[in-house]
């Protein structure tokens, strides 16, 4: 097996994983399992980290502590909110992104859907048609993604590097094309510009946004900020004159002591 290979989360995991997003959405219905993937790769996404006392609230408000009420419960969430995280990590790590590229890593967690699957909806009364159109492969993952961003402006402020900026602008079109109503201006335009080809599939844009995601993790290493390289002057002997200019020499100047 390759080493560079990302990590997986092994059944178990997936399922504790799970429903700890099913528990959460049930105080706070937004907190589908796909947003909440989201939401954990945008902080996979950068080389910052913050403590779980910090992004709990600041990603899930009051739903995480009402729903696990007890710190027993409320570890339990936190192991599989962090094994998820651990295998982002790993998706999304540097070295093996600059090694290979062009490899599609990153394996978000989104549920799919097609024309038969949101005329279901339809017909069972969950949606109206209208509202239907807008459930799209990979919407609540991208939503989720873009949420913790604002969420996390302390990890999520762009690197100081005049280049920065619209390298990551352009990155993140990728991702916010999938929140797009498909038969939006702004959605045409952006296919119209990006894809001159012909029209993509829904699962050509997710792997887009997968890519853009992967190219905002290597960024953040091309603009990381560089250490100057520091000078260190020889130290002058102890019988040499102390260079302060005193006449002394340096063993009973500054060398003293």
């Amino acid at each position: 097996m390759n080493p560079l290979r990302p990590r997986i989360n092994t059944e178990a995991e997936l399922q504790a994983f799970d429903q700890t997003c099913e528990r959460l959405a049930g105080f706070d219905e937004q907190f589908s399992f796909e947003r909440v993937d989201g939401m954990l790769c945008a902080m996979s996404a950068t080389p910052h980290s913050v403590e779980p006392a910090a992004w709990l609230p600041a990603l899930f408000g009051e739903a995480f502590e009402r729903a696990f009420g007890d710190p027993e419960a409320q570890a339990s969430a936190l192991r599989a909110l962090q094994a998820r995280l651990t295998v982002l990590r790993s998706e999304l790590d540097p070295e093996a992104l600059f090694d290979e590229p062009d490899y599609l890593r990153l394996e978000p967690l989104v549920s799919e859907w097609d024309d038969e699957s949101r005329r279901k909806l339809v017909e069972e009364g969950e949606l109206s048609a209208e509202d239907a159109a807008l459930v799209q492969t990979g919407v609540e993952w991208a939503v989720g993604f873009l949420d913790a961003v604002e969420a996390l402006p302390q990890i999520w402020t762009l690197p100081a590097h005049d280049d920065a900026a619209a390298v990551f602008a352009q990155s993140f079109e990728q991702i916010e094309v999938l929140v797009l109503p498909m038969d939006s201006d702004d959605y045409r335009a952006h296919i119209a510009a990006a894809y001159p080809k012909g029209e993509p599939t829904r699962d050509d844009l997710l792997a887009e946004a997968c890519m853009a995601v992967q190219d905002l993790r290597m960024y953040w290493v091309d603009f990381a900020p560089k250490t100057e390289t520091r000078r260190v002057e020889a130290a002058p002997g102890r019988n040499d004159a102390c260079p302060c200019g005193s006449g002394k020499k340096f063993k009973k100047c500054h060398g003293a002591g």
